[in-house]
This record gives structure tokens, sequence and C-alpha cells, in this order.
């Protein structure tokens, strides 16, 4: 998959989940994020061969090395964020502060900690999409 392509499609989730954010559970409003976000579950899988799986979000986590700055602010190494984690990452920050060497590890953190919040309340629209049809 080409970097384009990869950045055209987690600003795409990005954007989506944002969006999602906004409805509760089985609104019916929200079923064109729905279904835009499992198409691109679907693009994912089918590009990541088997023997080259993503990565559960606790391996992201571990493999991210965190350094200290000399400021004496924890940040994290971009090139160590494996794809598309990275480039998820990078669309759910545009616009945070950081220094040249890198992001802050605290924002890295709370990524993660969101992402899962989100993968949760997508979890929970498609369960009341399921009971609802």
């Amino acid at each position: 998959m080409t970097c384009d392509l990869l950045r055209e499609r987690e600003r795409t989730r990005r954007r989506a989940l944002w969006a999602l954010a906004t409805f509760h559970p089985g609104d019916p409003n929200a079923s064109d994020l729905l279904a835009i976000l499992d198409d691109l579950s679907d693009q994912e899988r089918n590009d990541t061969p088997y023997s080259d799986r993503l990565l559960e979000l606790t391996e992201v986590r571990n493999s991210v090395s965190v350094m200290r700055h000399k400021s004496g602010i924890g940040i994290i190494l971009e090139q160590t964020i494996p794809q598309p984690w990275r480039e998820r990452f990078h669309q759910a920050s545009i616009g945070s502060t950081r220094v040249p060497d890198g992001p802050y590890a605290t924002d890295w953190d709370k990524f993660l900690v969101e992402w899962e919040r989100e993968m949760q309340h997508l979890q929970n629209h498609r369960v009341a999409q399921a009971t609802n049809s």
C-alpha cells in the first residue's frame, strides 16, 4: 500500500470516528459512518497478508520507544511506531504541540487510551445496529 493511500484511509477513518462520537449507539443517523468504517476495515484486512497481520494495541504500546528529551520531557521516536498506527497517531495529532525531535509521550499515551474508547464506542454502535436490524 502506498503512503498516500494509507494517509487518505486514516484521514477518512479519523473523520468518521470523530463524527461517530457525536451519536449515541443505535442512532440511525450513524449508519453512513458505520458503513464507511466497515469499508475501511475490509480494505485493511484485504491489504494485510496473514503473515503481516496488524499489531494489536498492546503490542503497539510495547513496541514504541520513549526517550527523555534534553528539555526533560518524555518524547516518542516516531520511527518505532509501526504502520498503520504511526499514520493513525499522526492524523489524530494534527495541530498538536511537539518538539522537533518527536511528539510528546503523553500525547501518544492519550492517543492509545482514546483509540480504545473509540473502538468500544464503535463496537457499541455495531451491536446496537445488529440488534435493531
